[in-house]
């Protein structure tokens, strides 16, 4: 099997591509990667030792795209993620997100290639979340009774960024129509572990341990300073492992959206990361409060996976515990080189 991966520098991209070249056999795995990103040419010499080659352009090129190798599937990793780069740079945002992956579709056309798109939790209705969570400062604990479905509200505000994935959604979904292209649309959550940089746009997870680690203050920010909201996390490797199992079972589920994350046993609230951080490095940090919301930051967010596991009999295997610790032993085996990349 030919594969594809946009994005193949990045955190998900170049776990996947490693992960899928080890477990697919015979498979012969490239990648596309602009290299914009911090780490991500940390992540091409680790890629290339497993024989993957990245080509080097944005996928906003079309006729760079266009001049590939012909492959099977292509799985669609490319994104400018942060919601702060959507509020400050939207036409990066949308020529990455959107105009990028119309032009990954037409070389889908050109190979009669399959997709698999990830997409993001963040296509949902800001408003409508927030309407599940009453009370904005967030004095009390979260009740983690909520799991958000498929069929959630996406109209509506929900960041430049969760636009432009909802967008290209749509846009597989004409082409599939028009050009009989398959695909199957992966809406996750957060997603987290080793190879994450603990950057301040890569992940909250890595960047909260990493602080811990090396005694940096962290912040609180929205909702009173409450450190109240709550997201469920997922590990990479339940990433790489329910996406080789979309790509085993292709022929049979396809064409499909679905929910992936990691679900309500695996959620955490910032002041709950904030203590796991604490008892696993034992560091303590100093912790500003921001009582200022931002408008596009929501309080709530945990996956309804009931979806995935009746298609797949999937689950995430990984609890937050164990996440934090592959994240606390891989960046402390790296500190120095993370600390001379990003300094």
């Amino acid at each position: 099997m030919k594969i594809l991966i946009t994005g193949g520098c990045g955190f998900v991209g170049s776990n996947l591509a490693i992960f899928l070249k080890k477990n697919i056999k015979n498979s012969k795995i490239i990648s596309v990667d602009n290299l914009f990103r911090p780490g991500s040419r940390i992540n091409k010499k680790r890629i290339e030792k497993h024989g993957i080659k990245n080509f080097n352009f944005d996928i906003s090129n079309f006729k760079k795209i266009q001049k590939l190798p012909s492959v099977n599937l292509v799985i669609d990793c490319c994104a400018e993620a942060a919601i702060e780069v959507s509020k400050k740079e939207p036409d990066r945002v949308i020529f990455t997100n959107f105009v990028g992956t119309y032009n990954i579709l037409k070389k889908c056309i050109k190979n009669k290639s399959n997709i698999i798109f990830l997409s993001s939790s963040r296509v949902y209705s800001i408003n409508k979340i927030r309407d599940l969570i009453k009370g904005k400062n967030l004095k009390k604990k979260i009740n983690k009774k909520y799991e958000i479905k498929e069929n959630f509200d996406t109209s509506g505000v929900k960041s430049i960024y969760g636009f432009s994935k909802l967008a290209s959604e749509d846009l597989i979904k004409e082409v599939n129509y028009s050009n009989n292209i398959n695909y199957i649309i992966n809406r996750f959550g957060v997603i987290s572990g080793p190879w994450q940089f603990g950057k301040q746009d890569q992940g909250f997870m890595s960047l909260w341990m990493a602080k811990h680690i090396n005694k940096k203050r962290l912040s609180y920010i929205g909702y009173g300073g409450s450190g109240n909201q709550v997201r469920d996390v997922l590990h990479i490797d339940d990433v790489c492992e329910i996406i080789l199992k979309q790509i085993v079972n292709f022929r049979k589920i396809k064409n499909i959206t679905f929910n992936i994350g990691g679900g309500k046993k695996n959620s955490v609230s910032l002041k709950e990361l904030t203590d796991l951080c604490q008892r696993i490095s034992n560091n303590k940090v100093r912790l500003k409060k921001i009582k200022k919301t931002s408008n596009y930051d929501i309080p709530y967010f945990i996956t309804d996976n009931s979806k995935i596991y009746n298609y797949y009999k999937w689950k995430p295997t990984r609890n937050i515990n164990s996440i934090l610790w592959d994240i606390y032993f891989w960046l402390s085996a790296n500190n120095d080189l993370l600390k001379r990349f990003f300094r």
